[in-house]
């Protein structure tokens, strides 16, 4: 049976949830997550918006898979364009929508960064689960790890350490100090993926999500050999 119009409801609710995770995060004042800190630095800097810093970014990963795998990157991959311009339509969509989010003492910004990194985790899990398309920031790890042989939990690490450092020095850079990036951006690193094992260890609707991936019959459309190990931890049972 055919659940991919099923699993693309599920795919774009996960994007949606993640909107508002990082929304949340990047709201207490902290520093935003390590994927999103290149371009909330830039969105500090430059007239432009998050979302639109967000597609910029998302587009160069996009290019450097095609330009690392060349013959091999498969056509399908071409999805994550129009799921590149969703999704930053989406980050600008929660950012206003959370425009009263503006907490001020140091205990309610903490929380809100946990809050936000709870509701990242769950959005990855639903996001992920179908097995629909990547979104680029996947695909470009997935791109290096092919091209250098490395393990992708190993080379997620070392790619999301790159960007923080990335976004580290352009913050010093524009600013002569440290701007979007700071304690949130660590904690989400160190919370997210924890969170995301905790949700699949103690509920079944992602296996039941994955489920209907592997029911089905019209094949792996993002053409992704392996998603249950995103970032060292695990996604889906």
């Amino acid at each position: 049976m055919n659940h991919l119009p099923q699993r693309s409801a599920l795919f774009v609710l996960g994007m949606v949830i993640n909107s508002f995770g990082i929304a949340f995060i990047t709201k207490a004042g902290l520093g935003t997550s390590q994927i999103s800190s290149i371009p909330y630095v830039l969105s500090l800097e430059f007239p432009v918006s998050f979302g639109m810093t967000t597609f910029c970014v998302n587009m160069l990963w996009i290019v450097l898979q095609m330009v690392l795998l060349r013959g091999r990157f498969h056509p399908s991959q071409l999805l994550q364009v129009p799921v590149n311009v969703l999704f930053s339509v989406l980050i600008d969509v929660s950012m206003g929508l959370l425009w009263f989010l503006q907490p001020v003492g140091w205990w309610q910004r903490v929380l809100s960064v946990v809050v936000g990194c709870a509701i990242l985790a769950l959005g990855n899990v639903i996001e992920v689960a179908p097995n629909v398309v990547m979104v680029p920031g996947e695909g470009i790890v997935r791109a290096l790890s092919i091209v250098t042989g490395g393990r992708f939990g190993t080379v997620k690490v070392v790619f999301d350490v790159t960007l923080i450092a990335v976004a580290v020095v352009m913050s010093f850079v524009f600013f002569g100090r440290l701007e979007g990036v700071g304690v949130g951006t660590v904690v989400s690193a160190l919370l997210v993926g924890t969170m995301i094992n905790a949700i699949n260890r103690t509920f079944r609707f992602p296996s039941r999500i994955s489920a209907l991936a592997l029911s089905d019959d019209d094949g792996d459309v993002s053409d992704v050999p392996n998603r249950h190990d995103v970032g060292g931890y695990t996604l889906s049972k």
